[in-house]
């Protein structure tokens, strides 16, 4: 979706200023979202692309003005309330006022370390011939999706040229809406900073970009 995360490319930000010896969490109650947030994703009421949706599924205004983990939060109650685990009631109390509702999996403290160690793969088996080969141009398709998408706004419409192929992997933008995993060729696409930016971007720079194959169209 065209959203206020998607701000790849976009003036009027400043400059990036990283933190020197920036420490994992700044306060306790950001290290708990966090907890939290990997506690219900490993429950199975919703997947990780369900779970990026409804972070980025911000009103901008509320998106640009609230930090990391206070959009990690708003996303979780979000996914919380549509599986209707927590009601309005409970969130505002801060605590239960109902019977707690069953869910699918429970991560158990002893089990976070191993469960993180396995993650998440995303790769699935090929049921078809990838459509591009390295070496291949093509342009990022033109598209404004109103729903979940992972191709950048900023390379949208522009050609570039495989210079990877990685296989097949879970399609974020059909996962994140329940329509199942549909898994399609993933590739890294690079595109030159003047096709990018226009002739004033600087001509040592090129933007790669991880893209499915339905992102892509070839260059007739």
């Amino acid at each position: 979706m065209n959203g206020g995360h998607d701000m790849g490319g976009m003036h009027g930000f400043g400059t990036v200023l990283p933190e020197s010896d920036e420490p994992v969490f700044h306060a306790d109650w950001e290290r708990r979202v966090f907890a939290l947030t990997l506690a219900m994703g490993a429950t199975g009421e919703w997947n990780l692309d369900a779970s990026r949706f409804a972070r980025e599924n911000r009103p901008a205004a509320e998106y640009l003005n609230q930090s990391y983990y206070e959009i990690w939060l708003a996303g979780l109650q979000q996914l919380l309330a549509e599986h209707e685990l927590v009601s309005e009631e409970e969130v505002s109390a801060g605590r239960p006022l109902e019977p707690r509702k069953p869910v699918r999996r429970i991560l158990a403290a002893g089990d976070v370390a191993a469960a993180l160690g396995r993650g998440g793969p995303t790769n699935r088996e090929p049921a078809r011939p990838a459509m591009f080969n390295v070496g291949d141009c093509v342009r990022a398709k033109n598209m404004n999706p109103p729903t979940h998408t992972r191709l950048p706004r900023y390379v949208r419409g522009h050609i570039g040229t495989v210079t990877a192929t990685h296989g097949c992997h879970v399609f974020p933008d059909s996962n994140a809406h329940g329509r199942g995993e549909d898994p399609q060729w993933l590739y890294t696409v690079s595109f030159d900073s003047r096709e990018l930016w226009g002739a004033e971007a600087d001509p040592a720079l090129a933007v790669s970009v991880d893209a499915f194959e339905p992102y892509l169209e070839p260059l007739t």
